[in-house]
């Protein structure tokens, strides 16, 4: 039998770099001061997290049950949780619009209760997309849209709202919201 030639042993790293390094010498002391760390004052701990706490608490306060959007006068909510791409498809016109409420004209508690009960019976008889006109204000005191930012309070009260946003201009533009109701459950 013959025996295999064994391979050479590889030299190891720090062998190396000994061998690398052997012709260098250090630079010469420059005479500087070196300065320990300098000590940092104490952090009140706690107190930046009871703060950073307070801060995302009121940045947060109307958005930990649901997600709102609003971008100058166009309104648009979804519910916290929902898929955003729910709203996407609402604003698109996905789905098929199946009545529909006309507030504008009316005071604001005739308007609330003419709402409530379209919603209730939009959901008993399983009505998933409407829209609520609102109007837009024109004949209002300073032609400001007196019930476009209550009937959008409202509507992200009502737990069976999952989303809504400012209508086509077809449909009612910055006149009416379209809105996504749950399903009835059987």
């Amino acid at each position: 039998m013959s025996k295999r030639p064994t391979p050479p042993e590889e030299p190891d790293d720090e062998a190396l770099l000994r061998e690398a390094l052997k012709d260098v010498a250090p630079l010469p002391d420059p005479g500087r001061v070196v300065h320990p760390p300098r000590r940092r004052d104490p952090v009140a701990g706690q107190t930046a997290r009871d703060e950073a706490q307070v801060l995302r608490e009121s940045l947060a306060a109307e958005m930990s049950v649901e997600l709102m959007l609003e971008s100058g006068d166009e309104l648009a909510y979804l519910r916290e949780g929902i898929d955003r791409q729910i709203l996407r498809k609402l604003r698109r016109g996905h789905w098929v619009v199946q009545d529909h409420v006309d507030l504008h004209g009316l005071r604001v508690g005739e308007a609330r209760d003419l709402l409530v009960d379209f919603l209730n019976e939009s959901l008993k008889t399983g009505r998933r997309c409407v829209r609520i006109v609102h109007g837009k204000g024109y004949r209002s005191p300073n032609r400001e849209p007196v019930l476009k930012k209550k009937v959008a309070a409202w509507l992200r009260q009502r737990d069976e709202v999952l989303a809504y946003c400012q209508a086509l201009p077809a449909d009612g533009g910055s006149g009416a919201l379209l809105v996504l109701l749950k399903a009835r459950k059987p």
